[in-house]
């Protein structure tokens, strides 16, 4: 078990893609003021698309966009952490717990997991073809994909990575090549794309 870091927000977007209308209009929260880290820029008080933030959380990790996402929900931020672990429970990811849409380690309380864990997680978030086409993608609007290997490896199908200094570096990603499909999870690595 470890701290996972933004590959966290793999959970928050089949949360959010299983449960929201991705057409919708959400209205970003004064709650953004209170995460650090990697952003996409929002501003309180904007309005913009769920399928906007999706590919904000998953291609620029954004932890205003986790925020906005969740507190969208329901307009409850904790009530979206508890549909995460619920869908933990669901997919038998007995080593995971989330206390935050984000991944950020806050008050020494982060989202902890384990590699196995990640990777039952993202083999069923392949499932949905449209988590499928978002981290499979390498520019959205003014977005680039982070995820290095989608640029430099050929057969890299998508992924998502995450850094804080207690996780270190995390990776998840996905490569096909002759019909065979591989998930690789990487936990407080140096070096993950290596």
């Amino acid at each position: 078990q470890r701290s996972v870091a933004s590959i966290s927000k793999i959970m928050s977007a089949i949360i959010v893609i299983e449960n929201m209308d991705v057409n919708e209009y959400l209205t970003v929260p004064e709650d953004i003021k209170k995460v650090d880290g990697s952003s996409i820029y929002l501003k309180v008080n904007e309005k913009v698309k769920v399928i906007d933030l999706l590919y904000g959380l998953l291609l620029r990790s954004g932890n205003d966009a986790a925020i906005t996402l969740a507190k969208g929900m329901n307009n409850d931020i904790q009530s979206f952490v508890d549909l995460m672990n619920e869908k933990a429970s669901f997919l038998s990811m007995n080593n995971t717990y989330f206390s935050n849409p984000h991944g950020l380690d806050v008050n020494d309380n982060g989202n902890i997991s384990t590699a196995y864990d990640m990777a039952i997680l993202y083999s069923y978030c392949l499932k949905n073809p449209l988590f499928s086409k978002i981290i499979a993608t390498k520019e959205y609007q003014k977005y680039t994909n982070k995820n290095k290997l989608l640029h430099n490896y050929e057969y890299c199908t998508g992924g998502k990575n995450g850094y804080t200094p207690s996780a270190g570096k995390t990776l998840v990603t996905t490569a096909k090549k002759n019909g065979l499909r591989l998930t690789a999870v990487s936990l407080y690595d140096g070096d993950p794309y290596n």
